[in-house]
């Protein structure tokens, strides 16, 4: 199979989280996918085929150790790709449990893509969540944002958004892989959020992926999507639009934009540069 590897989320040429693409006209046995996504080594890679009798893409996204339901970055990823298939434009895609879209246009550095997301809901987390995350990462509830509660996100992937104070909490982060991967399996977590709040709308982010096997990812589109979704329940004042600067605490520093409408529960519109690694 061919992989393009290609970075979401890029700021100004750099950085980005890369995703492993394949375009095939039949998907592979699920163990070769696995096998696939577990040799790129990235924390998702994407398989897209035509859907047969549709003008849509049927996709599945892998990580090194799991299938997950969304993933933001592939999406964004595979939407540059899609565009070098087959031109710019608007891609329908089928995913296991939702139908989305992204579309991508040519830029100066490659491509710019933006996706559609799944429906977004959110609700207070659990109170053992509330206890048991931060200790995790060693925080105490002396150094959380009360004026962003923590609280179970989703749209298209379950995560976990816990908002710090200092924005120095959040350059520390630091956990044990094998005790996240546990709490985030056992709750039905595909990430934990950390948040620190620049302004209204400008945000600071980290995720812990211990679920697929990664230590944390330097982009995240899924829980960006489920982030504003959240901040359009809390009543934060966003102005329907937010801007998130990830990855920069890992030298990779990506730049997620996601605009959206008052309706309660409706799609996330997230968008950001590409830039191709490798063919």
């Amino acid at each position: 199979m061919n992989v393009q590897r290609i970075a979401a989320f890029s700021d100004a040429g750099e950085g980005g989280n890369p995703a492993g693409i394949v375009i095939a006209e039949h998907f592979p046995d699920e163990a070769e996918m696995r096998r696939i996504a577990a040799e790129v080594g990235y924390s998702e890679t994407a398989f897209a085929m035509p859907d047969a009798g549709s003008d849509r893409w049927r996709v599945r996204y892998f990580s090194p150790e799991s299938e997950v339901p969304f993933c933001g970055h592939a999406t964004i990823a595979l939407g540059a790709a899609l565009a070098r298939h087959s031109g710019p434009g608007r891609f329908a895609l089928q995913l296991n449990d939702a139908e989305i879209s992204v579309e991508a246009a040519a830029s100066n550095e490659g491509y710019i893509a933006a996706l559609q997301s799944p429906p977004t809901r959110s609700a207070t987390a659990r109170a053992e969540l509330v206890d048991w995350a931060p200790a995790l990462f060693g925080y105490s509830s002396e150094q959380l944002n009360p004026a962003l509660p923590a609280a179970e996100i989703h749209a298209g992937a379950d995560h976990l958004v816990l908002a710090l104070k200092d924005r120095g909490d959040l350059a520390a982060m630091s956990y044990d892989l094998d005790a996240g991967r546990a709490l985030m399996r056992e709750y039905g977590l595909v990430t934990i959020m950390l948040v620190h709040a620049r302004s209204h709308s400008d945000f600071d982010v980290r995720n812990a992926f211990a679920s697929g096997g990664v230590l944390e990812d330097p982009a995240t589109g899924a829980a960006a999507a489920a982030f504003s979704g959240y901040l359009r329940d809390l009543g934060w004042p966003h102005q329907n639009r937010i801007r998130i600067t990830q990855g920069e605490d890992m030298g990779a520093k990506s730049v997620i934009e996601a605009a959206f409408t008052d309706q309660p529960g409706s799609s996330i519109h997230v968008s950001g540069a590409t830039r191709l690694i490798g063919l």
